[in-house]
C-alpha cells in the first residue's frame, strides 16, 4: 500500500532525474568523443548515467556471476528483455564496455541521436528489409574492432509478463560471422519496477552472466541450434530466480 501511494511521486522523481542525466550524459559523452573516440571517460559517464537512472527508479541491483567475465575479451551480450530499465541495468552491471541495438528513431532525437553515433551504439532500421542484417553485422563488427562488447536483446522487443520468449534468428549470425563468444545474460525485475502504462514502483532488479558459449568452428548452419542453446541457458536463470522468490530465499 505504501509503495503503492507513493509510485506517483516516484515516477516524477525517476523521469526528471532519467531527463536530467540523459542531457548530461549525451552532451558529455558527444564531447569526449569528439576529442577522442576511445577515451575511458566515457564509459566512466555512461555507468554514471545508469547509477542515476536506476537510483532515480529506485531500483537495488544484484549482480551474480560476474567470475564468469574474461576482462580485455570481446562477447556477443545475449540477453532477455523486460523493460526499459534493462539498459541501465546492463551498463551498470557488466565490467566490460558494451554497445547495443537501438531502433533507427532514437538517433532522430535532439542531442541523445548525435551522442548514441558518437559512442558507437548500432542503429537498427526496422524497414530496411533484408538489408538491415548486413548493416547490422558491419556495425556490430566495427564495435568490437574497438574493443567493446555488443548487447543484443534476442527477443527483439520487451516483454513484460516475466517469462522468455522466442529468441530472433538474426542476433545469432552476429556471434557466428564475428567469432566472438555469446554471453548469456539474464535480467529480472525491471517488469516488476516499471509495470506497461503504470507508475514506477522501484524495488529489486537483478542481472545474472552465465558462462560463455564457445561460437569457434560454426556456421551460419548452427544458427537454430545456438539460439535454443542460449536461450535455454538464459531462461534456466529465469526459472531460478522466480524460484527462489517464491520461497523466499
Amino acid at each position: 500500500m505504501v509503495r503503492l501511494l507513493l509510485s506517483p511521486f516516484r515516477t516524477v522523481l525517476a523521469i526528471t532525474v532519467a531527463l536530467l542525466a540523459t542531457w548530461i550524459a549525451a552532451w558529455s559523452v558527444t564531447v569526449l568523443a569528439w576529442r577522442d573516440p576511445a577515451s575511458p571517460r566515457i564509459e566512466g559517464v555512461i555507468s554514471w548515467w545508469s547509477k542515476s537512472i536506476l537510483a532515480g527508479a529506485g531500483v537495488k541491483l544484484t549482480v551474480r556471476g560476474l567470475e564468469h567475465i574474461e576482462q580485455g575479451r570481446s562477447y556477443v551480450v545475449m540477453a532477455n528483455h523486460q523493460a526499459a530499465l534493462d539498459i541501465p541495468a546492463h551498463f551498470r552491471a557488466l565490467p566490460i564496455p558494451i554497445r547495443f541495438l537501438a531502433k533507427k528513431e532514437l538517433f532522430g532525437v535532439p542531442i541523445l541521436g548525435t551522442a548514441l553515433r558518437a559512442i558507437g551504439i548500432v542503429e537498427v532500421d526496422r524497414q530496411a528489409g533484408a538489408a538491415v542484417h548486413a548493416h547490422i553485422n558491419t556495425q556490430s563488427a566495427e564495435v568490437m574492432r574497438r574493443g567493446h562488447s555488443i548487447l543484443v536483446y534476442a527477443e527483439g522487443t520487451r516483454f513484460r509478463d516475466g517469462e522468455v520468449h522466442a529468441f530472433k534468428r538474426g542476433a545469432f549470425t552476429i556471434a557466428i560471422e564475428s567469432g566472438m563468444p555469446i554471453l548469456p545474460v539474464m535480467v529480472y525485475g525491471g517488469h516488476l519496477a516499471w509495470p506497461r502504462r503504470r507508475p514506477i514502483f522501484g524495488g529489486p532488479m537483478t542481472v545474472e552472466v552465465s558462462a560463455p558459449i564457445d561460437t569457434t568452428g560454426l556456421t551460419r548452419k548452427d544458427v537454430v541450434v545456438l539460439r535454443d542453446q542460449t536461450r535455454g541457458v538464459i531462461e534456466g536463470m529465469v526459472e531460478g530466480i522466480m524460484s527462489r522468490n517464491a520461497s523466499g530465499s
